[in-house]
């Protein structure tokens, strides 16, 4: 319960204009700072199995974690916040969770799903991502995409064989390099940003990011954000009617004011002089 009050948060999640059944899962914890979604794929219903699991499986060992322990410990040696390593770790569990399940269902063989998923700490958010799903984030008007995509077509932009401009109108972008379930261990990214007092952050699918381009988004976001149910709906909306080739999710949270950990007479000292 210790972000009670802090932060406003709204789940939406649409199947789109073409997929019958939504594979997609959205889930957030307010009270403890947590958000996270998943874009399932594979099978018949299966990508809604792995990405129930993979959501399912993150915040039941989150809310356990962050009632236990300390989040203030930092690890040496990764440089990770306990926040990050309790994220990554949740993550690398789902990811057995579901290749298991794959092997051991027929109808669940071949499934898999993105991940992103974010944890608000001590003025920060920890955003722990594994593929094309994305977090940004919006601070005075201005829209930052947070997460890279785990995606071929984001390997050919970095390479310098597409534009930004080109791959949004290409064709190949769903195909991402990173999926959780597909093998046995998972590399997951994982960074912590600063959080201030009215920032918007929006966790999303690709069935709106491959919908709308960025700029889109920022004045949707921009016209809309005073009211967060209204731009959830209005979100989907746009990436509806620019084609809801595939199902659309959004995860949309406002910070309402800052969250600083306490800290000790030692934990002070330690903050002013590093």
């Amino acid at each position: 319960m210790h972000l009670k009050g802090k932060l406003s948060c709204v789940c939406v999640s649409d199947p789109g204009r073409v997929r019958e059944h939504n594979e997609d899962t959205v889930g957030s914890d307010a009270d403890i700072g947590l958000v996270v979604l998943a874009d399932g794929m594979g099978g018949y219903k299966a990508g809604e199995v792995a990405s129930g699991i993979a959501v399912r499986t993150v915040m039941g060992l989150l809310k356990e974690a962050v009632e236990r322990e300390d989040l203030r410990f930092r690890d040496p040696e990764s440089g990770l916040g306990r926040p990050g390593i309790l994220l990554r770790d949740a993550i690398h569990r789902a990811n057995k969770i579901i290749y298991q399940t794959a092997r051991s269902q027929e109808h669940c063989a071949g499934m898999g799903t993105t991940l992103v998923a974010g944890l608000f700490f001590d003025d920060r958010i920890t955003v722990a991502h594994v593929g094309d799903s994305r977090l940004y984030r919006l601070r005075g008007k201005q829209l930052a995409q947070v997460t890279q995509d785990h995606s071929l077509m984001h390997e050919l932009v970095s390479r310098g064989f597409y534009t930004q401009q080109q791959a949004q109108r290409a064709s190949a972008k769903s195909y991402v390099t990173r999926a959780l379930g597909v093998e046995t261990t998972v590399e997951v990214d994982v960074t912590e940003v600063p959080v201030q007092k009215d920032d918007l952050y929006l966790l999303c699918s690709d069935g709106l990011s491959d919908m709308i381009e960025h700029d889109d988004i920022q004045l949707t976001m921009n016209t809309f954000g005073a009211n967060l149910p209204t731009l959830a709906r209005q979100l989907v909306l746009l990436g509806n009617d620019n084609g809801g080739r595939d199902n659309i999710s959004v995860v949309l949270v406002r910070v309402l004011e800052g969250f600083p950990a306490r800290r000790g007479v030692l934990g002070r000292i330690r903050a002013m002089f590093g």
